[in-house]
This record gives structure tokens, C-alpha cells and sequence, in this order.
């Protein structure tokens, strides 16, 4: 139950005040045994969802957080989530309750609630496949937060004509902005950033090898960028995600009001 169900309740005389004080008070956190305090309210607090990071975490501990914020909330993003993790949910939960990315390294379980649609529309594209994973995490994530997402994957500069025919979909879908993933050099997301008229958010990918490998030459190239890009960290896929789903909200939020006059 979000804020304003619990206070319309109380508006129409359905739940009394001590009732209504006690559940808003536990929509703050909820602790699961001793292992982890989920933020149920930071949605409502910030506009970004809580996620859990599967890595570094026991396979039997990700499936209590994620049946805690499943109940609490109706649904939880998981990301980064290994082979024993993935044998753990699909072990707890139903193949309805789970919807997997692609390689199955994010995953959302719910209870059945959907997702609540903003208007916001946030593209990803990736410049290998080899990318596709953490561009996945972003655009699950940017999903979660209610957007449209649109995914346009292995457009890289070694064959910029990918890009240029997919180009007619970015002007089709006027996504409020766009996450842009690379590895190697990392220059895809200065191009993109040079054709397009919304923000471009950079994810530096930990693909690559030799010099600069491990996502470095590809973070320090879209901090060099001379078109405009936001940069979140190597591999950062769920921040990614989150930032453009940000600005695609608002700007939905704001598109909507502008309708309204």
C-alpha cells in the first residue's frame, strides 16, 4: 500500500489514525533477520526504486530479501545475479513470479502487482554484445521505474552503419533520454550523444582487453567526450538506468501537465 491509499483510507473514515501512523512507519524499512534493512519508502522518497545487488550475497539470502520487498512492495529488482542465485529463485519461486533479462543476470520477482506506467520512454543501446548484460540492468531498472524502454543492441562504431539504420526508431519512439553502453574504447556513447536532442547517459562496460581493459579506456574516453554525456561507473548498469529513468519521469511528469492546460 503506497502513501496516499493509506491516507485516503483515513480521509474516508476506513482505518483510524494510530493505524494509519503504525503502517507509514513501516513503509520507512523492513528488516529481514539480521542480514539486510530493505528500503520499501525510497521510491516514494527519491522516484528510484530499491534493488538488491545479488553479488556478494548467499544464494538463501537473496531469496529472503527478495520475498520481503515482494511482499512489501509487490516487486523487486535483482541485479547481478550469478548461477547459484539464479538456481536459488527459480528453486522459491513460481516461473510467473520471475521475469528474467536476457543471460538471466537481472531478474524482477513480483506478487503479481504491475508495474505503474509513467509516460516516460528511455532507450539503451549497446555498441557489442558483449555489453548486453549490464544494458540489461539498465534497462530492467528503467522499466521498474515505469518507463518504456526500447533496446537497440550491437550498433558499435566498428560498423557505424548498424547505428544509422537504427536511427528511424530513436525518431519513431522520442525517448525523453537514452543510455548508451560500451566497452573498448567507449566512443558510441559521444556519437549518439552528437545525433540525438535528449541526454545521453554513458555506461562504461568492463568488456575489452589489453591496455586500458576492464572497462577503463571506455570511462576515461566518455569522460573525454567533446559531445554532452553524463558518465556513471564501469558496469553501473542499475544506476544507469535509474538516472535516465529520472529525467524521462520528469519530463513525462512535465509533458502531462503542459497537456492539462
Amino acid at each position: 500500500m503506497d502513501l496516499k491509499s493509506i491516507l485516503n483510507n483515513v480521509k474516508n473514515s476506513e482505518t483510524d489514525i494510530e493505524t494509519a501512523e503504525a503502517t507509514i512507519r513501516s513503509m520507512g524499512y523492513v528488516s529481514v533477520t539480521d542480514i539486510a534493512k530493505i528500503d520499501t519508502f525510497r521510491k516514494h522518497r527519491t522516484g528510484i526504486i530499491e534493488a538488491v545487488l545479488a553479488e556478494g550475497k548467499t544464494p538463501e539470502d537473496v531469496v529472503k530479501i527478495a520475498k520481503a520487498q515482494s511482499d512489501a512492495s509487490g516487486r523487486v529488482l535483482i541485479t547481478r545475479i550469478g548461477e547459484n542465485h539464479r538456481t536459488a529463485l527459480e528453486s522459491n519461486f513460481k516461473p510467473d513470479e520471475i521475469e528474467w533479462g536476457i543471460h538471466s543476470t537481472t531478474a524482477v520477482v513480483h506478487n503479481g502487482t504491475p508495474i505503474k506506467k509513467t509516460g516516460g520512454v528511455v532507450a539503451v543501446i549497446t555498441a557489442g554484445t558483449a555489453d548486453i548484460d549490464v544494458a540489461e540492468e539498465a534497462k530492467m531498472t528503467a522499466s521498474e521505474m515505469g518507463c518504456e524502454t526500447i533496446a537497440i543492441y550491437d550498433v558499435g562504431v566498428a560498423g557505424l552503419h548498424r547505428l544509422v539504420n537504427e536511427m528511424a526508431i530513436l525518431k519513431n519512439k522520442k525517448p525523453d533520454s537514452i543510455v548508451v553502453a560500451a566497452g573498448r574504447e567507449g566512443t558510441l556513447p559521444t556519437v549518439v550523444s552528437g545525433l540525438v536532442d535528449v541526454p545521453v547517459v554513458g555506461l562504461p562496460v568492463s568488456t575489452g582487453y589489453g591496455a586500458g581493459a576492464k572497462g577503463e579506456a571506455a570511462l576515461l574516453a566518455m569522460l573525454q567526450s567533446c559531445s554532452v554525456v553524463s558518465v556513471v561507473n564501469i558496469d553501473a548498469g542499475f544506476v544507469a538506468g535509474a538516472f535516465a529513468a529520472r529525467i524521462a519521469n520528469q519530463v513525462a511528469e512535465a509533458r502531462n501537465k503542459a497537456s492539462k492546460k
